[in-house]
């Protein structure tokens, strides 16, 4: 009898451990991690802290936010990969994570297929070209000029290597046809106050983060990467109006959970996010920034993914950029 008790006992907890089970007493055993693989400050950081106190409302449960920064955001994602699948920890994934890393780094620690669930794409948004107003250029033109004369001055910083913004610095050498130093830092704010400060010439990056320095008057915009002008800065040229053509890219921000999230999980999580993304509070706050908010499923996220992995992978290829 004893031994039919422990039988029955073992059982029932394998009944519970069963994903089934998982997703039936989410939200409630412990708070939910919010990873951000940049640094605070960052637009990837913003999106996480505002759609994670929105869950927290939404779920009644602690949402905290975790930056793990490097590596162009693959050391938050390693972590996210190896994580339990249980819904208790999210990544906020970007382009960089989840379409360029695939093949800019040589020996990456993570799949960004197979090691995740897509959740929500949250938004598009413009990356913008920015120079330290102090060396004297008030163009894309003069900008290329100044590189061209200045040899010593040919450097330009990204928030990481891998990033949107180290590719967009890539593609932008290439097509003018010089050969510019990369300066990778973790994360967007170090890489600008470096660039204000002229420590480095210029920089991509995006539209959010960089808003305070330049309505401060510590950076300068050029020009915007996307096809057509933005909302946002409607007298800002385009990169291709500006001269460079060919040059179009933008960067996108999304939800991720580990590989094997219980689906009742994620369908969860991905109607809260969307639902906080249509509210005004969420909305005019990432539309202010410059962002195009989304809000799709995670099959639309699963697509995009799809798309973007292999048109990056011909960028990185054409560019010769890599990474360890």
């Amino acid at each position: 009898m004893k031994y039919l008790h422990a039988v029955l006992a073992t059982a029932a907890f394998a009944l519970l451990a069963t994903p089934a089970a998982r997703a039936q007493e989410w939200p409630a055993a412990k708070p939910i991690t919010y990873v951000v693989p940049f640094t605070p400050g960052g637009s990837t950081d913003i999106v996480g802290r505002t759609l994670g106190a929105k869950l927290q409302e939404a779920l009644k449960q602690t949402v905290v936010v975790e930056n793990k920064p490097g590596q162009g955001g693959g050391i938050g994602a390693s972590y996210v990969a190896k994580a339990a699948p249980d819904g208790y920890t999210l990544f906020g994934g970007t382009i960089s994570t989840h379409a360029i890393n695939a093949s800019l780094y040589k020996h990456l620690s993570y799949d960004p297929v197979k090691d995740f669930e897509p959740v929500a794409l949250v938004a598009f948004l413009p990356n913008v070209l920015l120079v330290d107003p102090n060396i004297g250029v008030n163009s894309v033109a003069e900008l290329i000029a100044y590189l061209k004369k200045h040899e010593d001055k040919r450097t330009f910083a990204s928030s990481g290597a891998g990033t949107s913004t180290h590719l967009a610095g890539e593609m932008f050498a290439d097509l003018i046809g010089l050969k510019l130093t990369h300066i990778a830092y973790k994360g967007t704010p170090p890489a600008m106050v470096d660039v204000s400060s002229g420590q480095v010439t210029f920089m991509f990056d995006q539209m959010t983060a960089a808003l305070p320095l330049l309505q401060a008057g510590k950076l300068k915009l050029l020009a915007v990467t996307t096809g057509q002008r933005i909302a946002l800065s409607p007298n800002t040229p385009t990169m291709q109006e500006a001269g460079v053509k060919g040059f179009e890219m933008s960067s996108w921000q999304a939800v991720y959970a580990p590989r094997n999230t219980p689906r009742p999980i994620v369908q969860r999580l991905n109607a809260e996010i969307r639902k906080a993304l249509k509210t005004p509070e969420v909305s005019d706050k990432l539309a202010g920034m410059g962002m195009e908010v989304v809000g799709g499923t995670p099959e639309e996220l699963a697509a995009l993914m799809a798309r973007e992995i292999p048109r990056w992978g011909e960028l990185v290829k054409k560019s010769g950029a890599s990474a360890n």
